[in-house]
C-alpha cells in the first residue's frame, strides 16, 4: 500500500510526522500478530509512505520549520492513497502558498484519474476542493472552517459536525489532529478491523471518531446567515416540538422554499436542521449535572425518551448518558487545571 503524504508551506509537520509513525506502528502490529490483518498479509507486508513536495525539496512547515521529502510530482510513481494534510492559514481562512496548492490540485487531478484514492484531513480539504474532487460529493471540514468552506466550494455537500466523510474515493476529515481518526479508517479500510483497533490501542488513541459537534460552540453553523438564526431562535425557544411546516409557516414561506433554502445553507434538511438544533439545546442542558435526560428531552420537545436518545445519538455520536459523563470529566479536568 503506497500513501503519499502531501507536503505544502505551511503543512502541519505534527500531521505529515504522525501519519508516518501511525502506519509504521500499524506495520509493527502486523508484524507481531501474523495473519490479523484482512485479507490476511504476509509479515513482510506493510503501509509504505512518502513524503511527497512539488519538486521534491524540503519546504518549510506551519512555523517555519523544515519538511523532508523524498519525492516529487514528476514522479511516475501511482500511489493507491494520498493525503493531504492540515496547514497554516492565512487572515482570510485560506492557504498560505495559493500557488503551490494549485500546483499540487493538478497532480491530485492526474492520480486521481489514475486510481489514487484522496484524503483531505482539516485545511487538506481546500486542496481538494481546488482540485474539483469535491465537487457534487459529500465533504467535511472542521467546523470552525464550515462557513468559507462553504462559500468556496458551492458544489461540494459539504456536511456540518461529521468527523469523516467518504464518497468515490474521496475522504474528508475535519478538526487539525483528525488525521489520526484518518490513519485508522485506511487501515480499518484497506486491512479490517482488527488490525485497526489494536493499532489504535498500541497508540492509545480511540479507535471510533467523535462527532465535531460535542466541540463546536452550540448554534455555530447557525450563524452564518440570518434566515438561519431567526429558525433557531424559533425551534430553541419558541416551539422545541416545531414540524417542518410549522417553521415554514412562522418564517412565511412554502415548506417547498425552507427545504431549497436550509439546503443551500446548510446541506441539511428542514427536519435535519431541526432535529440538530433540538439536541445542540440538549447538550447545553446536560451540562447541568442537575438536569435529568428524562427532564432534558421533555425540555427540548420530545414526549418520548427513546426518541430522544435516537436522536441524540445519530447527531453527537453518543447516547446522552455518554456525553454527560464526557462533558462532566471533561469540566472536572478543566477545574483541576485552575
Amino acid at each position: 500500500m503506497k500513501i503519499a503524504l502531501l507536503a505544502l508551506p505551511g503543512s502541519m509537520m505534527s500531521a505529515i510526522s504522525g501519519l508516518a509513525d501511525m502506519f509504521w506502528l500499524t506495520n509493527q502490529t502486523i508484524m507481531m500478530n501474523p495473519g490479523i490483518a484482512t485479507p490476511p498479509t504476509d509479515k513482510n507486508a506493510q503501509f509504505d509512505t512518502v513524503i511527497v513536495s512539488a519538486d521534491g525539496k524540503p519546504v518549510h512547515d506551519a512555523q517555519g520549520k523544515k519538511i523532508d521529502c523524498e519525492a516529487s510530482f514528476g514522479d511516475s510513481t501511482v500511489f493507491d492513497r494520498i493525503i493531504v494534510t492540515g496547514m497554516r492559514l492565512n487572515e482570510h481562512k485560506l492557504p498560505i502558498a495559493p500557488d503551490a496548492v494549485q500546483e499540487a490540485a493538478v497532480w491530485l487531478q492526474t492520480q486521481y484519474r489514475q486510481g489514487s484514492q484522496i484524503a483531505g484531513a482539516c485545511a487538506g480539504g481546500y486542496v481538494l476542493g481546488d482540485a474539483g474532487l469535491l465537487d457534487g460529493k459529500i465533504c467535511t471540514t472542521t467546523w470552525w472552517l464550515f462557513p468559507s468552506f462553504r462559500q468556496r466550494y458551492p458544489n461540494a455537500k459539504a456536511l456540518w459536525g461529521k468527523p469523516l466523510v467518504e464518497q468515490d474515493g474521496i475522504i474528508t476529515t475535519g478538526g487539525p489532529l483528525s488525521w489520526i481518526d484518518l490513519a485508522l479508517h485506511i487501515v480499518k479500510t484497506d486491512a479490517g478491523n482488527a488490525l485497526a483497533k489494536l493499532a489504535a490501542d498500541m497508540a492509545v488513541a480511540d479507535s471510533q471518531p467523535m462527532s465535531q459537534h460535542i466541540y463546536a460552540p452550540r448554534g455555530f453553523v447557525n450563524t452564518i446567515h440570518p434566515l438561519l438564526i431567526r429558525a433557531e431562535q424559533l425551534i430553541r425557544y419558541d416551539a422545541p416540538a416545531m414540524t417542518v411546516e410549522q417553521l415554514a409557516a412562522a418564517l412565511t414561506m412554502s415548506t417547498r422554499t425552507l427545504h431549497r433554502k436550509i439546503s443551500d445553507l446548510t446541506n441539511e434538511t428542514p427536519k435535519a436542521f431541526i432535529t440538530r438544533v433540538r439536541i445542540e439545546s440538549a447538550c447545553v442542558l446536560l451540562e447541568n449535572p442537575k438536569n435529568t435526560i428524562v427532564r432534558v428531552a421533555e425540555q427540548c420537545g420530545y414526549h418520548e425518551e427513546t426518541v430522544f436518545r435516537r436522536a441524540f445519538q445519530q447527531v453527537m455520536g453518543m447516547s446522552p448518558a455518554q456525553f454527560k459523563k464526557w462533558t462532566l470529566a471533561r469540566n472536572a479536568a478543566a477545574l483541576s487545571k485552575r
